[in-house]
């Protein structure tokens, strides 16, 4: 989600090349339905999951965004209902993350057996990335 980070520069890859699933945090939960989706339908069979350097997720919790949603706009119940029911997915170890979501990848029932899951850091400060799993 991070507009710092371009993935087919990073990756050396060229548009068409890859499946770029994107959203908040990086995480795998979120990114599940749209998984499933180039899996089935376009053959995908490798999974990088991809993390970064001073993530904003790192930052925030899950009530101090409730809270944020609700201040701009206190009269509005059912906005209030609705972001009640949002796990924003924050995190505090950025290495831990990456782990978390490989391992609930490779342990999900609707991933297709034999695909390949790794995780990956890149660091913003110097746009290199790491493989940790």
């Amino acid at each position: 989600m991070d507009a710092r980070i371009n993935p087919f520069k990073q990756l050396d890859i060229q548009e068409g090349d890859a499946h770029i699933i994107r959203n908040a945090g990086g995480m795998a939960r979120d990114a599940l339905r749209s998984i499933i989706i180039s899996q089935r339908l376009l053959g995908t069979r490798k999974i990088a999951v991809y993390h970064h350097t001073g993530c904003g997720m790192v930052q925030f919790t899950t009530p101090k965004l409730r809270q944020l949603v609700k201040d701009a706009d206190p009269t509005n119940v059912k906005a209030a209902k609705q972001v009640d029911k949002i796990d924003f997915l924050e995190f505090n170890d950025l290495e831990q993350s990456v782990k978390d979501d490989v391992k609930y990848l490779q342990d999900n029932p609707l991933v297709l057996k034999g695909t390949e899951v790794t995780g990956w850091i890149h660091y913003v400060e110097t746009g290199k990335a790491t493989r940790v799993i």
